[in-house]
């Protein structure tokens, strides 16, 4: 069969093969596949945690530091008058003004018949005044003059007016000072007390090796002095005795004490001493009564008495009290005193809260509140620190008292030892 047959008939099987494929119904159209369901949430598998820091170390809690006083001092200086006259200057030393209060404390039966602008006199139960009273605003470094003219039930009877500079609330004070107006007569000074000379522990310590060194000084020299003697008398040893005599001399028999004596009686002179010296200071101390109304004996001086404004000298410290005033109206109650203390010896000395007290009408007596006292002071503890040699300060004690009657009288004291002082309150 020829090739170009053969290729028609291949071509006519092709178009025969179209037009039955055309001729078959279209099928439908497969369903499209059913949606899958999601894939469950699973939780990511957390991380191992970071070893943390260690936690930090907590930082004591600390008092927070006293405020600064600022540099504002008072003097007071009474005049030269025939009626109590008093000038007061307060300066303010800094760079800076400053807001302050000043009060001057009126003595019992003084009123006050003049004053200086700006101040005005603060009545108490009675009829007379009890205070003078300025709000100030010191400029920097500038000293203002205050001025107060008194009357008194008793014109020639000296007068004592103290006064102090607070901060604007009247609760802090800067400083204080007093005067006496004495109508021309010296003021006299406060007594100084001392102990009798046998009664100090130095003395007695001095006597009692004086006492020892003299009875170890004494047999020793006796028995230096014998030794020549005796060996000369003897003929033993050349010795120191001239001329030596021609024959010897019979032996005389000299008693010479025992070791055995010499030691128990110095022991006895020695014990002595000790035993007076103890006896002295038990029976000092013995004397010292911390129950008694007011406290009775001491070792150091004796007890001091006197007035608010009054400058008031015991062993180691001069107490001032320049102001005592009460809550009103509350059962329990503080009293603040406003208190300067001045080291008058070269060595700093410590002093303890519970040694300062206040002595009710009924006979009974507090100590210092020492809490409300350092927050009167700001924070800071007054009785922590011994006062450096030479020092001085003005600061608020705070007794804490049962009923409406104030404080009869403040005692004071440096240490239990010392006779302290007391302050008759108004």
């Amino acid at each position: 069969m020829p090739a170009s047959t053969r290729h028609h008939r291949a071509l006519a099987v092709f178009v025969h093969c179209l037009g039955i494929l055309s001729a078959v119904p279209a099928l439908p159209a497969a369903a499209p596949p059913a949606a899958a369901a999601p894939p469950p949430v699973v939780a990511p598998t957390p991380e191992p945690a970071m070893p943390s820091a260690p936690p930090a170390v907590p930082t004591p809690t600390r008092a927070a530091p006293p405020v600064a006083k600022p540099p504002v001092t008072v003097a007071v200086v009474p005049e030269s008058t025939p009626a109590p006259r008093y000038r007061i200057q307060v300066r303010n030393s800094g760079g800076t003004p400053v807001d302050t209060t000043v009060r001057q404390e009126l003595p019992p039966g003084a009123s006050a018949t003049a004053i200086t602008a700006g101040g005005r006199a603060t009545r108490g139960t009675g009829q007379s005044a009890t205070e003078v009273t300025w709000q100030l605003k010191l400029p920097a470094r500038s000293t203002t003059t205050l001025g107060t003219a008194l009357t008194a039930a008793a014109p020639a009877r000296p007068l004592t007016a103290p006064a102090c500079a607070y901060a604007r609330d009247g609760s802090r004070p800067y400083d204080c000072a007093t005067a006496t107006w004495n109508a021309g007569v010296p003021a006299a000074a406060p007594e100084r007390s001392e102990a009798p000379p046998w009664r100090r522990a130095p003395v007695l310590l001095a006597g009692l090796g004086t006492v020892t060194a003299l009875a170890v000084g004494g047999v020793w020299t006796w028995r230096r002095r014998r030794r020549p003697v005796a060996a000369a008398l003897s003929g033993q040893h050349p010795g120191t005795v001239y001329p030596r005599p021609a024959a010897p001399r019979p032996e005389q028999l000299r008693r010479k004490p025992s070791v055995w004596l010499i030691v128990p009686v110095a022991a006895v002179v020695l014990a002595g001493t000790v035993g007076t010296a103890a006896w002295t200071a038990t029976r000092q101390v013995a004397a010292v009564d911390t129950d008694s109304q007011p406290t009775g004996g001491a070792w150091l001086g004796q007890g001091v008495n006197g007035a608010v404004g009054e400058p008031l000298r015991e062993s180691a410290f001069e107490f001032t009290v320049y102001r005592v005033a009460c809550e009103p109206g509350a059962a329990a109650r503080q009293c603040e005193a406003t208190v300067g203390v001045r080291n008058l010896t070269p060595e700093q000395q410590s002093w303890h809260g519970r040694l300062q007290r206040a002595y009710l009408p009924d006979g009974n007596f507090v100590s210092t509140d020492e809490q409300a006292t350092r927050a009167a002071n700001q924070g800071r503890d007054v009785f922590a620190q011994p006062m450096a040699a030479g020092s001085r300060t003005v600061l608020p004690l705070v007794f804490t008292v049962a009923g409406k009657a104030p404080p009869e009288q403040l005692e004071l004291r440096s240490g239990v030892f010392s006779a302290g002082v007391r302050v008759d309150v108004p």
